[in-house]
């Protein structure tokens, strides 16, 4: 415990993002940050861009990249791996990680395992942040997992065999188009259909004529009229839909409520539910919750989540961003006590740093290797 460490701050990188490679982005952080000594936590973090296959259309935009942060976490010759992926709507951006990364001083942390203290810390520095905060959180946990030399889903006594299968989201876009993401997605036993706009019928019919497999459906939000939601979701009953995410906007609660009860299919919140104290507002309100680790700050608020909206008898999916196979396999740790899984974020991008939870004919399957069970295409991360 006497080796010496270099605690790194860094900003303005954003222009690296994504032209480099991973390690060429490393290298920069070191050349461009301070160092001071420390026995404690180094963190490090660089931007860098995600690159999707498709355009990525949803009821209220569309985008082709995704920013992200890396973060890395080193103590006593181990380090573990986190991320920052912040898509729009969630309202943060690399100058907003980055400016609260760097507020960050770990190295005042002499034991990972003081992991609510660390955690606690993270979380009262600034308000929001929640990519951000993630991005220490799985970082930390990879981190100790790897000194316990254990995984995460076998830390909580969760059983591998369990994880479910995970969706594969189809955006919206041309019927040409659909249908192409369609035939790509035949590996996955269960759809993800992006709706809430005035195509969502011929949405669903022209998934239906490549693949009779069962299909859930995001609306994020696009719905605003309660009985046409209710018309709509009979509909989609006929259609081999599972459930309903996030149908109207989060503010009209008792018309989701209303919704609830009188849905034939489940309803779940998603943009309605953040953090922890939002999954007792969601009782009543829906079915179930979607859960997103840069959403909940990361792996810890995200168990508690869970083992929260269990105790209310609610059901519990676990989901993703557009991600790397860091945050996904993150993520994963918790799928085998949830009903369903969309963790297809790193299948949606071209330019993966990593390796990590795999998708075995469609359902998830955990790595029996340390913390979160990364591997960096690089070997010279010696991750």
């Amino acid at each position: 415990m006497n080796t010496r460490r270099h605690f790194l701050r860094t900003t303005g990188l954003t222009a690296l993002a994504g032209a480099a490679g991973i390690e060429t982005l490393f290298a920069a952080t070191k050349a461009k940050s301070g160092k001071t000594s420390g026995k404690g936590l180094v963190l490090r973090f660089v931007p860098y861009e995600l690159q999707l296959r498709h355009a990525f259309n949803l009821a209220t935009s569309s985008r082709k990249t995704t920013p992200d942060v890396l973060t890395s976490i080193e103590f006593e010759g181990l380090t573990g791996y986190g991320e920052a992926s912040m898509p729009p709507y969630l309202g943060e951006s690399v100058e907003s990680a980055t400016k609260f990364l760097s507020s960050l001083n770990l190295s005042q942390f002499k034991d990972p395992f003081q992991m609510d203290d660390i955690l606690k810390y993270v979380d009262a520095v600034m308000p929001g942040n929640c990519a951000a905060k993630a991005a220490v959180d799985i970082a930390l946990h990879d981190l100790v997992g790897k000194i316990m030399g254990q995984p995460w889903y076998k830390i909580w006594g969760f059983d591998p065999a369990d994880t479910p299968n995970t969706s594969f989201t189809i955006g919206i876009d041309t019927p040409e188009v659909v249908r192409q993401k369609t035939e790509e997605a035949t590996p996955y036993k269960i759809l993800k259909v992006k709706l809430g706009q005035k195509t969502d019928r011929e949405m669903v019919e022209t998934i239906r004529s490549v693949t009779n497999v069962p299909l859930c459906v995001d609306v994020n939000q696009g719905w605003t009229d309660k009985n046409k939601a209710l018309e709509m979701i009979h509909w989609l009953k006929e259609k081999g839909i599972v459930f309903v995410e996030q149908p109207m906007p989060k503010t009209a609660i008792d018309d989701i409520a209303w919704l609830t009860e009188n849905s034939p299919l489940p309803i779940i919140g998603d943009e309605s539910v953040q953090r922890l104290p939002d999954v007792i507002k969601a009782k009543g309100v829906y079915h179930g919750i979607n859960i997103k680790l840069m959403k909940c700050t990361g792996m810890r608020e995200a168990h508690q989540m869970l083992t929260l909206a269990r105790s209310l008898d609610m059901k519990v999916m676990v989901g993703c961003m557009t991600e790397t196979s860091c945050a996904v396999s993150a993520a994963a740790q918790l799928s085998s006590k949830c009903d369903w899984a969309d963790l297809d974020g790193n299948l949606l991008i071209s330019n993966d740093p990593y390796s990590g939870v795999q998708v075995v004919d469609g359902k998830i399957s955990l790595i029996d290797k340390p913390g979160i069970g990364l591997s960096a295409h690089d070997s010279k991360w010696k991750i």
